[in-house]
C-alpha cells in the first residue's frame, strides 16, 4: 500500500502585533508549549483549549521539536516585550498607597 505524501502547512500565523497563533483560534504559540513543556500531552492541550484542534496541536509540537532554537529566541522575545510591559505599567500607576485610596474613595461613596 503506497500512502500518498502530502506536503501540508504547519498551523501557525502571525497575527497584526507579532503573536504568533495556532490555526485560525486566538490560542498563542506560547501557551501551546508551555503546556507540553509543562508534561500535557496533545490531547490534554486539546481538552483544556477545545478550539484547537488535535491534528494541530501535534503538528505545532513536531515544529516545536524539530526547531527548538529558532521558537526559544521567540518565546524569549515574547518574555522580554512582556516584562517592558509590565515595567511601563507599573512605572504610569504607582501601586503604592493604592488601599489607602481606595478605602477613601470607598468612604466617599458611601457618604454621598
Amino acid at each position: 500500500m503506497n500512502l500518498p505524501a502530502t506536503v501540508e502547512t504547519i498551523p501557525l500565523r502571525t497575527d497584526a502585533d507579532g503573536v504568533i497563533r495556532v490555526g485560525g483560534t486566538r490560542v498563542t504559540l506560547d501557551t501551546v508549549v508551555a503546556a507540553f513543556e509543562q508534561g500535557a500531552t496533545a490531547e490534554e492541550i486539546a481538552q483544556q483549549y477545545p478550539t484547537l484542534a488535535l491534528p494541530d496541536i501535534y503538528m505545532v509540537i513536531g515544529h516545536y521539536l524539530r526547531h527548538p532554537d529558532e521558537v526559544a529566541a521567540y518565546l524569549k522575545s515574547r518574555r522580554a516585550f512582556r516584562d517592558a510591559v509590565r515595567r511601563e505599567n507599573e512605572a504610569g500607576h504607582a501601586v503604592t498607597g493604592i488601599r489607602e485610596r481606595l478605602l477613601a474613595r470607598q468612604r466617599t461613596q458611601r457618604s454621598s
